[in-house]
């Protein structure tokens, strides 16, 4: 049997009015999460490896774009790391959790590597990260920290403490926004 065009005109609008509430309905970002648009723009880094069990000493340079993803609930940055290992493109998701009301970060490189951070916290304008991981099969605690000093610039550090040892800074430098 064949349906009827006013039948199906209708079932197809009713499904537009429908969709349209919802998306009035739509879960709209917070403020921790529009505390994400900081980092929209493009950056350019600028800092250094400091030598050990990580790797080498040497210096480091970064360049990314970060943008809104769809939505406007996570940014996306990809970008090209320089270092005394050699070049890396990289792929960074930066979001909030609702649920465990912190920052979270997944991200992959070129050269396979993938972390998935998560208990990203800020306290006034520093940002911090805290990562638990094996490091030569010893268990290792990693701490990244970001303090924004302005709207364009901000400086970072990584730390890391070696079974249960005092931490130690791997890495710091700055990052400043071109555009």
């Amino acid at each position: 049997m064949k349906t009827p065009f006013p039948i199906v005109a209708l079932s197809f609008g009713c499904g537009l009015a429908l969709g349209e509430a919802q998306a009035d309905q739509a879960p709209k970002p917070g403020p921790e999460v529009q505390r994400l648009g900081y980092y929209v723009g493009t950056w350019e880094g600028h800092g250094e490896t400091k030598g050990g069990p990580f790797g080498p000493a040497g210096k480091l340079s970064s360049k990314q774009t970060c943008n809104w993803f769809s939505g406007g609930f996570q940014v996306v940055c990809r970008g090209e790391e320089r270092g005394p290992t050699g070049k890396r493109a990289f792929l960074n998701i930066i979001s909030y959790d609702q649920q465990t009301k912190a920052y979270t970060e997944y991200s992959i490189s070129s050269l396979g590597e993938s972390e998935y951070d998560r208990g990203g916290s800020y306290v006034g304008n520093r940002l911090t990260f805290l990562l638990d991981q094996n490091a030569g099969g010893k268990p290792a605690r990693f701490r990244y920290t970001e303090v924004h000093l302005s709207p364009d610039r901000f400086t970072y550090q990584t730390e890391a403490a070696l079974g249960g040892g005092p931490w130690t800074a791997i890495a710091e430098g700055h990052i400043t926004k071109v555009k």
